[in-house]
């Protein structure tokens, strides 16, 4: 079994693969937290699913949190021994992409990338609805073309809570309406179908840029949260990410 890490701005993502994905969990991503915190969390995951910690063979782990970086890599370290792989410039020349500034991109746009690309072998973007919404664009050659970057659904709406005296935080609900009847449905309205049109509009100069043939995936926790996209994309894969930091782990070590 292979157990996989993706510490993203909103969440810590841990997945269980033995043929396909057994169990994947999340918990808020705190850096304040100690190490105690996440191995009891992780161990009573474990526990709950009935595997022990020697059936895990392989650890794997991108984050994008710094300060959450070394308290995740001791625990791996600590319950799984000094095999953990962690996504990164060190292992990217074991990777078939082509990445021009490995010092500058996220770890979990490599990853994202490297699964697109090894799934379909042809130019593609891959689509992150997460806390900061990316696209990031991949040739059929594995060059990563470059990225765009634009706020997270959750983010877009948090900022206007944070930076108005008389906006309210809301749920991520797509409205019936356009017309915003109170407040809620008014941001909405705004965001989500509004985030609609940003994403096909991105995606056709994507593909106007990378070719005819350019697929879309889309991933991350909120791809489903704007089902009128669906048509743009060829999979809505919410693991995606951890596949790629699965197969950065597989490739990094050979096996």
């Amino acid at each position: 079994m292979t157990l996989a890490v993706n510490i993203g701005n909103s969440n810590a993502v841990f997945g269980l693969y033995a043929n396909d994905w057994q169990h994947i969990w999340r918990t808020p991503s705190q850096p304040i937290q100690a190490e105690g915190f996440y191995e009891s969390t992780l161990r009573f995951w474990l526990l709950e699913a009935g595997i022990s910690l020697d059936t895990i063979q392989k650890t794997a782990m991108s984050s994008v949190v710094p300060a959450l970086t070394p308290t995740l890599r001791n625990v791996l370290t600590g319950l799984f021994g000094d095999g953990l792989v962690v996504v990164g410039p060190e292992v990217y020349p074991a990777l078939p992409l082509t990445i021009l500034r490995p010092d500058q991109i996220g770890a979990d746009l490599v990853a994202n990338a490297l699964a697109a690309f090894t799934r379909y072998h042809q130019s593609c973007i891959v689509v992150d609805f997460g806390t900061a919404l990316t696209f990031t664009s991949v040739t059929a050659e594995g060059l990563m073309a470059g990225v765009a970057i634009a706020p997270g659904l959750r983010t877009a709406i948090r900022a206007l809570f944070a930076n108005t005296a008389q906006l309210p935080e809301v749920p991520i609900e797509l409205p019936e309406s356009a017309l915003g009847q109170n407040t809620a449905h008014a941001i909405q309205a705004g965001v989500l179908i509004g985030y609609e049109g940003l994403v096909r509009h991105l995606l056709a100069k994507t593909r106007a840029e990378l070719g005819p043939g350019t697929i879309a995936i889309a991933t991350g926790g909120l791809a489903n949260a704007i089902p009128a996209l669906h048509n743009e994309f060829v999979a809505v894969d919410e693991s995606l990410t951890l596949e790629g930091i699965r197969l950065v782990g597989q490739l990094a070590t050979g096996n």
